[in-house]
């Protein structure tokens, strides 16, 4: 796949009505990684993607796929493979006749047809209707029209809905699967715990604003503040021990604390000098969606006061 398989937000405003969509937002989408795409419910993320596939204009700035206007590109498929709604199919048509359909309009074959059918694990479903698929299946469906062209770039929204927690662990795989060929999946997701097992960087927004533009990593690390939990029998006396060296200490459980100020080492050390008996000292690791919560609390307008977006 190629470098420039980017996607790229130039400070993008969108309007709808008096409805504030995008607020002069940028960022990068690069290749060779699953980039998540998250915020509140109305954040602009639908309309981001929709500007950048060409279906909505940009009242100012400008998104390019691999550096030019969506619009611009010839056989766009080839480039960009994009699931917006899974719903979008006709309910008549058999699974592979929709997939035929959308490849007969540009020219490819039926082999490449069967080929994204195997791909997406659709193989025993192909020849039913659509219409009586699950979520899950055209969940799938959709997938697998996006693979079609064979695209450097993938643009996905909330992909594991409706899946079973088969379909989202296959999801996962495939996902960071086509990322590591060298492709740009660009996710959009409210699936917190699905993000960090899957994405490598993430763009967080706000109201039509950039939040963060970070790494998974470097935003769990941050969330994480060198935290060290510890479990013990006598949670009062190690509190007061931990507290005389300046530690900061936080009950969390009955049994649990979480301590700041101290490393992992220290703690066992003071505790094992005071005859503290304890059963656990580990490194507290945040999860992403405890990460994502600690940085948009900060911006109570991002989370309380959220822009809705005209109804798509």
């Amino acid at each position: 796949m190629s470098d420039e398989a980017t996607i790229e937000a130039r400070d993008l405003h969108k309007r709808f009505g008096q409805t504030v969509a995008l607020d002069g937002l940028s960022f990068t989408v690069s290749p060779g990684q699953v980039t998540g795409f998250v915020g509140p419910n109305g954040a602009g993320k639908s309309t981001t993607m929709r500007v950048i596939l060409g279906l909505d204009a940009p009242d100012g700035g400008s998104a390019l796929v691999e550096g030019r206007p969506y619009h611009s590109l010839r056989q766009p498929l080839r480039h960009v493979g994009a699931l917006l709604d899974a719903g979008a199919l006709h309910p008549a048509r058999s699974g592979r006749n929709h997939l035929l359909w959308l490849a007969h309009s540009q020219g490819w074959s039926a082999r490449r047809v069967d080929e994204v059918i195997a791909q997406a694990g659709l193989q025993s479903m192909a020849r039913r209707k659509a219409g009586g698929y699950s979520l899950g299946m055209r969940q799938r469906l959709g997938l697998a029209a996006a693979l079609l062209g064979d695209p450097p770039i993938l643009l996905l929204d909330e992909p594991f809905n409706g899946l079973d927690p088969e379909g989202i662990v296959w999801m996962r795989s495939f996902l960071a699967e086509l990322a590591g060929q060298g492709r740009a999946v660009f996710v959009s997701s409210h699936l917190m715990g699905e993000l960090q097992d899957m994405a490598d960087h993430l763009v967080i927004i706000g109201r039509g604003r950039l939040v963060a533009d970070t790494s998974v990593a470097e935003l769990v690390a941050s969330a994480s503040r060198g935290l060290v939990r510890l479990r013990t029998a006598e949670p009062a006396r190690a509190a007061t021990v931990l507290g005389e060296v300046g530690a900061t200490v936080a009950t969390t459980a009955a049994d649990t604390l979480t301590i700041s100020g101290l490393t992992s080492e220290c703690v066992v050390g003071l505790l094992g000098q005071r005859a503290v008996a304890f059963s656990e000292v580990s490194v507290h690791r945040a999860t992403l969606e405890e990460a994502y919560m600690e940085l948009t609390r900060e911006a109570v307008e991002f989370r309380a006061a959220v822009a809705e977006e005209a109804p798509r």
